[in-house]
């Protein structure tokens, strides 16, 4: 077909368009497919599934380092690596995923990830990191929907003003290093979780607070059932129920401001459809408890009482508010120190900080009811771990902070909204508009930088703990781990000084005095070592391990009537402990007391057959009764197992033939 064009350059007004053969420059046709490119892009950011795609890819990204963490001892080589139980998803394991309360926590949920981490990686670590990154980065997006949901009926602010508020709560949430801990430790994985329940149970709940009939109660039911599987991957979620009133009342405003007036009967069902969340919430706080009670882990309220837990408490409130806002000194372990009073400084400030804080913001709930909400919330989610009943090493974790501060998210990213906002509008300056831009945006890369180093220090124990040392010198736990590293790798010197700083900042940590001791053991110091042995069992005489290793102690020393009172001991309290049977018939053979120490010794032979050291051990004890054959027989057992053993005894046998 023909089309008419004009002449201006010099074209016959009549030429068919298809015959033309352009020659446009190459700088245009690049600049033609760059807003091409640039269009696509556009009307891909403008699609409802791009911000999340976005938001999980960047979280993603700024966690890559996790993935290649290691095993740590700080709980991963008691829950993963040294248990079997969990491995697989037969009907063995999936019963003791029910029925255990391991480390204090009843996470059956958390357990069946673990089993099919199992199942798909064995025990390789990355399988484990990247389960924990991937179930952030899923709740992450979840809490975009949620902010979506609770910003739309909380502000004015229109479509594209809305979704860069909940992105960028989102993107505060996910990419803080406060949550580094949560996902860069594989034994966390409660955290993550519990926490990808917790948004499915909210985002549900507001879901079903807009809809009607059956849609409705399906929603409500959906959401009941995700509670009890995140309850069952950690019990910290007990108090969801007092945080779907708190939504009721702001900003969803189905309930009154005024709790005399919630006993009207127009709010009846909202009360009923919280009966089933109110009875999951206290039966995980039953389920938290005991726990924690079993494996005897709650805090004594002889050492620290009332008042005591009070102080803990408002410092609690005011760490994470302080952490959230300057993320700086993070660490695996804010200890507790050895007392605690609110008068202190390091306590009364935090409680003057609370107490102002709460004190404006009940001030202005009028005028900014969020503020009172985010507030409100976060102390809810924190109480069960602010110090009140209290159980560990701990002042404070940074893993607390995963629920707990997403109301200041929320906070923040309603900012960045009304800045939009008034930037599309025109009421603000561009310039204002382009620093605020720029500001944020560097907030959120700076966010991601730290992030990305803090991750880093749970690569494995030496960076763990030599980075928790380093960040708090004054972290008596902190040394005492680094200093039993050490010791582990043979460099006993410098686990001594460790030990010392430990016990000169803790002086009632009196089972520390036993790993000092094994050091200076090390460094040939043995008279040292067993003062340091005797004051541990002053306080605690049936400590298995102590008496042992002052038995093997007190041998080394030639000690031997000495020697053989606290292994007899350590043997009545542990029959079947291999080490300790060995160990008392060598004091047994060296007092001549050569059958009492073959029953003995040939007792840990069945229980142990393949340990060296019983096999040397009854080795001597026959050429000590001139039973040569005896003796050739445990030489020939020894060989395979341990040849230098195996050389000692054989020279041992030489020298008697």
């Amino acid at each position: 077909m023909a089309v008419r064009v004009g002449n201006t350059f010099g074209l016959d007004s009549d030429m068919d368009t298809t015959d033309l053969v352009t020659t446009t420059p190459p700088v245009a046709r690049s600049a033609r497919r760059g807003h091409a490119v640039f269009t696509r892009v556009a009307s891909c950011a403008t699609k409802p599934w791009a911000v999340p795609i976005a938001i999980a890819l960047v979280t993603l990204v700024a966690f890559l380092p996790a993935l290649e963490n290691q095993w740590v001892e700080w709980d991963d080589y008691i829950v993963l690596l040294k248990n079997e139980n969990y491995r697989g998803l037969g009907w063995a394991q999936i019963r003791w995923m029910f029925s255990n309360i391991l480390m204090g926590h009843y996470v059956p949920v958390t357990w069946l990830t673990f089993g099919l981490d199992y199942v798909l990686w064995g025990m390789e670590p990355f399988g484990y990191h990247l389960t924990n990154l991937v179930l952030h980065a899923a709740g992450a997006v979840l809490f975009y929907l949620i902010a979506l949901r609770l910003l739309r009926k909380a502000t004015a602010l229109p479509v594209a003003a809305l979704r860069t508020a909940a992105a960028a709560a989102s993107l505060f949430f996910a990419l803080h290093p406060l949550r580094a801990e949560s996902v860069a430790w594989a034994t966390e994985r409660r955290d993550v979780l519990s926490g990808l329940f917790f948004f499915l149970t909210i985002l549900l709940y507001l879901r079903a607070s807009e809809r009607e009939g059956t849609p409705r109660r399906w929603l409500l039911a959906t959401s009941i059932a995700c509670f009890i599987l995140g309850l069952f991957s950690k019990s910290i979620l007990m108090t969801l129920p007092l945080v779907l009133i708190l939504l009721d009342v702001y900003p969803l405003r189905r309930l009154d401001p005024s709790p005399w007036r919630w006993r009207e009967g127009s709010y009846r069902r909202l009360w009923v459809e919280k009966i089933p969340y109110a009875v999951l919430g206290l039966a995980g706080a039953v389920l938290g408890y005991y726990g924690q009670a079993a494996n005897s882990y709650f805090t004594s309220f002889v050492k620290y009482p009332a008042l005591a837990r009070v102080g803990m408490a408002f410092y609690s409130l005011w760490f994470y508010v302080a952490k959230t806002a300057v993320p700086i000194a993070l660490s695996p372990l804010h200890e507790l120190p050895a007392r605690v009073h609110p008068l202190e400084p390091r306590f009364l400030a935090p409680m003057v900080g609370v107490l102002l804080i709460t004190a404006l913001l009940f001030w202005f709930r009028r005028r900014w009811p969020a503020g009172l909400a985010a507030w409100a919330y976060y102390a809810i989610v924190l109480a069960p771990v602010s110090g009140i009943t209290h159980a560990g090493y701990q002042l404070a974790h940074d893993r607390y902070s995963y629920l707990s501060c997403l109301g200041f998210a929320l906070l923040a990213g309603s900012g960045v909204g009304f800045v939009v906002r008034a930037w599309r509008e025109g009421t603000l300056r561009p310039v204002i508009g382009t620093v605020f831009t720029a500001t944020a945006a560097a907030w959120l890369l700076g966010l991601s930088v730290l992030t990305w180093q803090q991750v880093q220090i749970w690569r494995d124990d030496d960076t763990l703990w030599r980075y928790a040392a380093e960040s708090d010198p004054d972290c008596s736990i902190c040394h005492a781990n680094l200093g039993v590293l050490l010791h582990n790798r043979g460099l006993p010197a410098l686990a001594l000084e460790h030990f010392e700083r430990e016990l000169s900042l803790r002086p009632d940590h009196v089972r520390s005095h036993h790993m000092l001791a094994l050091s200076l053991m090390a460094l040939g110091r043995t008279p040292e070592a067993i003062d340091h042995m005797q004051r541990v069992l002053a306080v605690f005489p049936n400590h298995t391990d102590v008496l042992n290793n002052l038995g093997v102690a007190l041998i080394g020393e030639r000690r031997f009537p000495e020697a053989l009172v606290h292994l007899q001991r350590a043997a009545a309290l542990e029959p079947r402990r291999v080490q300790v049977l060995t160990n008392l018939g060598l004091a047994l053979t060296e007092l001549e007391r050569v059958e009492e120490a073959l029953r003995h010794l040939q007792r840990a032979i069945e229980l142990g057959p393949r340990e060296p050291n019983s096999r040397l051990a009854l080795g001597r004890a026959y050429l000590a009764r001139g039973d040569f054959r005896g003796a050739r027989e445990q030489y020939d057992a020894l060989l395979p197992l341990d040849a230098r053993m195996a050389s000692a005894l054989g020279a041992a046998l030489i020298g008697e033939w």
